[in-house]
């Protein structure tokens, strides 16, 4: 057992301003004596200064900065609140116990704020390799620390360390009013083409309860300017499939920064160059050409240069504007074509690629590959316009079209008619007549009225409106073609609707008698099969006469249409009977 007073105490406390700090003073008095008095002192410039005193369950607190910022725990543990960086000194608990004298330590008040994120701000201007001096990159701020942070600075996640003449890094150190530090570096070094996409970023360092800790700043790029080594010109889209027609651009691209000035030329004959800047974007290096045709093929060239060191470089390129020229049709034989001819067209082309052919006819469809029809038996609908379209299959999109008409001659041919026509007294009706002839034919009527016509190809009808009379149901009307080469002519026949009527009903009668004679002759064979009637061995009975016997069976045929039957009815001979006659002698034969 200690044979003296002793008083313990965590050497370091550590608190975050802002927050309270909370000091312990522990002792031990021989003899479980108890203590006279507890003393707070706090050192400052070496001078101890009372806070407060402890007597029995009394505390005094002393005037001083911490006056109702302490308070004192039941273990006689020391508090201070509302800690500031202010308060980072050495406090001193002293325990006097009577006889057995007097007994302290100590603990060191360590305050600490953890700095904000640092902020990074890169050169803004950019920084040329060609400089002599070394460059600032980028400047890092740490912000409100305690105790004072330290700053390093990393390249592509490598730690960079001042080197004469290549790498310097300036610090400031500021302490604010509130007694926490602001922290300032700066980085400077020099840079190389391959800096361009080098990523900057600082760390700060600081102590935290023994332990080292960090926070970084963002990743930072700098603009760095550098010559240009390669020159590049290429033609958008591929050079290979150019057409007569398309837009075409000269892309010039250079791997300096900044870019440098473009210039655009083509060569002309005897190694001349025409200079074409003016047609181009200087900045973005892009010559436009619209619409370009067989004579802007040729060798295009892009100069640049840079305006730091004067340097110039230059890059060609061949442009081949592929076409089609020269489409052309020919037609044997050339002379005028008749019905029945034959005919053979042949399709031509020039162009730097190989081309294939087709021909279509009028609506567009194809008819055969190749650069040759043939076409046999001609007649006038065989006239039309057939198409070669020449094709080049290596470059899409390039084709041409070439027309050609093939007409078949002849006098006309009428092909169509409004024969014959039922009319009606004094109607207004319609004629037509349709030909087909080449060259165009010219359809006049024989009678007066309103004529139309309408032309399809090789094809004219004509419509004629006419009021009916008498004389034009009498004799019809003609129609009459006629070109060049000849005429035709067809007869209309108009034919009287009533007339038509009226020997439809006598067509219909007829038809109803000789069904009526049908079944009358069914009858009466049906009534011999029963037995209801006799024949004679001379094959003949008179049905007419009223006194016949009761068991005979007399048919009678009456009818009130005597005249017209009668103009039915003939004798074996051919020879018209009368009537009543045939009635009389009407026979059934078994």
């Amino acid at each position: 057992a200690a044979s003296k007073l002793e008083v313990s105490m965590p050497a370091v406390v550590e608190v975050e301003s802002g927050g309270t700090a909370r000091i312990e003073c522990n002792f031990y008095i021989p003899g479980n004596g108890s203590y006279t008095y507890i003393d707070w002192f706090y050192i400052d410039r070496n001078n101890r200064v009372r806070l407060c005193s402890i007597t029995g369950n009394e505390i005094v607190q002393e005037n001083t900065d911490y006056k109702g910022r302490l308070s004192v725990g039941e273990d006689k543990a020391l508090s201070i609140s509302r800690v500031t960086v202010q308060d980072a000194r050495t406090f001193v608990c002293q325990v006097g116990a009577g006889s057995h004298d007097v007994g302290e330590n100590r603990t060191d008040l360590h305050v600490y704020k953890v700095p904000e994120a640092p902020e990074i701000v890169a050169n803004p201007g950019g920084i040329s390799v060609q400089s002599s001096d070394i460059s600032q990159i980028a400047q890092c701020v740490s912000r409100n620390s305690f105790p004072l942070p330290n700053i390093t600075w990393h390249k592509n996640g490598e730690q960079l360390q001042p080197e004469e003449k290549m790498v310097k890094i300036p610090t400031t150190r500021t302490r604010e009013s509130s007694g926490l530090y602001t922290v300032s570096s700066t980085l400077f070094a020099h840079v190389t083409r391959e800096d361009r996409n080098s990523l900057y970023h600082c760390t700060v360092h600081y102590w935290l309860r023994g332990q080292r800790r960090t926070v970084e700043s963002q990743r930072v790029n700098v603009t760095v300017f550098y010559p240009a080594e390669h020159v590049k010109l290429q033609v958008v889209p591929s050079p290979t499939l150019v057409k007569e027609g398309d837009d075409v651009k000269l892309v010039c691209e250079a791997d300096g920064n900044p870019a440098p000035v473009f210039s655009f030329f083509k060569r002309e004959l005897e190694d001349n160059w025409q200079d074409l800047t003016s047609l181009a974007d200087t900045n973005s290096g892009v010559l436009n050409l619209h619409n370009v045709n067989k004579s802007s093929s040729g060798l295009y060239r892009c100069q640049t240069l840079d305006l730091d060191d004067m340097r110039q470089m230059e890059k060609d390129v061949e442009l081949v504007v592929n076409y089609i020229e020269g489409v052309h049709v020919k037609m044997e034989p050339s002379s005028p074509l008749q019905e029945g001819d034959s005919v053979k067209l042949s399709c031509d082309a020039r162009s730097p690629v190989a081309l294939n052919y087709q021909w279509r006819d009028e609506k567009g469809r194809k008819i055969i590959e190749g650069n040759q029809l043939f076409l046999s038996n001609l007649t006038f609908e065989t006239s039309s316009n057939f198409s070669c379209k020449v094709i080049a299959p290596s470059v899409p999109g390039l084709e041409q079209s070439k027309q050609v008409a093939v007409a078949v001659q002849g006098k006309p041919r009428i092909v169509a008619i409004s024969s014959p026509l039922y009319v009606r007294q004094d109607e207004v009706v319609n004629l037509t007549c349709k030909a087909i002839a080449f060259p165009r034919p010219s359809v006049h009527w024989n009678v007066n009225g309103t004529a139309h016509e309408y032309v399809e190809n090789q094809h004219v009808a004509s419509n004629l409106t006419v009021r009916v009379n008498h004389d034009l149901l009498r004799a019809g009307a003609m129609c009459r073609v006629s070109n060049s080469l000849g005429v035709s002519e067809k007869h209309i026949q108009l034919l009287d609707q009533k007339t038509s009527e009226s020997k439809g009903v006598i067509i219909v009668a007829i038809i109803v008698c000789i069904l009526v004679v049908a079944v009358l002759g069914s009858v009466i064979y049906f009534l011999h099969k029963k037995g209801k009637i006799p024949c004679g061995r001379a094959g003949k009975q008179d049905i007419t006469k009223p006194e016949a016997r009761k068991d005979k069976i007399v048919v009678e045929v009456k009818s009130d249409k005597l005249s017209e039957e009668a103009g039915l009815l003939q004798g074996a001979n051919g020879e018209k009977r009368p009537a009543a006659d045939q009635v009389g002698q009407s026979v059934v034969r078994c």
